[in-house]
């Protein structure tokens, strides 16, 4: 692929979140397997909505349109979690680990945590090259856990991004460029 080409995007990818400490560090800090929120289902997607106010003058001729807000949000199923996992999700939850058991305290308003954290899913994809998009956030959606007879319990998540710089950059998207050589 060269740099002006389009791409066609198949399939899923990893899901990485760590607690954000002020910075965005290299790939290959955030891409290690401790870092993996856990194996996801469905998918994931990312929703960028923005609000527009439009002024228009008496006789419909003038007008200017600014983006007076904006909110991105990354939803993805986790299939594979634990107690652990949850304490990323819920602001609310605290883990208590012994050599035999873990234990998940939820809820509790005085409890809350201001954690906020750096979510990276990669689409990766050898011919066309891997797609990093990067975001920092709190899982918005709360937490249903659903037991059910022949259906893996997966746990929804929404990171809703917050600034991530002094720009208010919401959404880092990141393409590779693989660049096509020709065959004589």
């Amino acid at each position: 692929m060269s740099n002006g080409k389009e791409r066609i995007v198949l399939g899923s990818g990893k899901l990485y979140v760590l607690l954000f400490t002020g910075n965005i560090p290299e790939d290959n800090i955030i891409e290690q397997d401790a870092n993996l929120i856990g194996a996801i289902q469905g998918g994931a997607s990312l929703e960028y909505k923005m609000t527009t106010y439009t002024a228009v003058d008496d006789s419909g001729k003038h007008s200017k349109t600014i983006i007076t807000d904006e909110e991105a949000v990354l939803k993805s199923g986790v299939m594979t979690w634990n107690g652990n996992t949850l304490k990323k999700l819920v602001a609310t939850a605290r883990v208590n680990e012994t050599e035999s058991r873990r234990t998940v305290k939820i809820g509790g308003i005085d409890n809350q945590n201001q954690d906020s954290y750096l979510v990276r899913f990669v689409h990766e994809d050898k011919k066309d090259g891997d797609i990093r998009v990067t975001l920092v956030g709190k899982n918005q959606a709360g937490l249903t856990l659903a037991f059910v007879k022949n259906k893996e319990t997966v746990v929804n998540a929404e990171f809703k991004a917050e600034a991530c710089d002094d720009e208010g950059t919401l959404i880092i998207y990141e393409e590779e460029i693989v660049n096509e050589t020709s065959e004589t």
